[in-house]
């Protein structure tokens, strides 16, 4: 059985739901949404109408707008 994770680096969220031809997690899949609207009604009506390949490339280019997860940094107690 193949594992599937988030296509954003350092993510491992289980699939949620896909972004092209590749998968998001939920925390992720609400992002590109929010990313979608602020682009406009009209970016809804268009990304209806692509194939999955050509929507590869607009999530290319949200995923530049999303930064790599960090782990959280260990406390130090003094």
């Amino acid at each position: 059985m193949i594992q599937l994770h988030c296509i954003i680096e350092g993510c491992q969220g289980k699939v949620y739901a896909p972004a092209g031809t590749q998968n998001v997690c939920k925390e992720h899949f609400l992002h590109y949404l929010t990313w979608r609207r602020r682009k406009g009604p009209q970016m809804f009506l268009t990304y209806a109408g692509m194939t999955m390949e050509q929507r590869d490339a607009i999530v290319a280019e949200w995923r530049q707008t999303v930064r790599a997860v960090e782990p959280p940094a260990a406390s130090q107690k003094s």
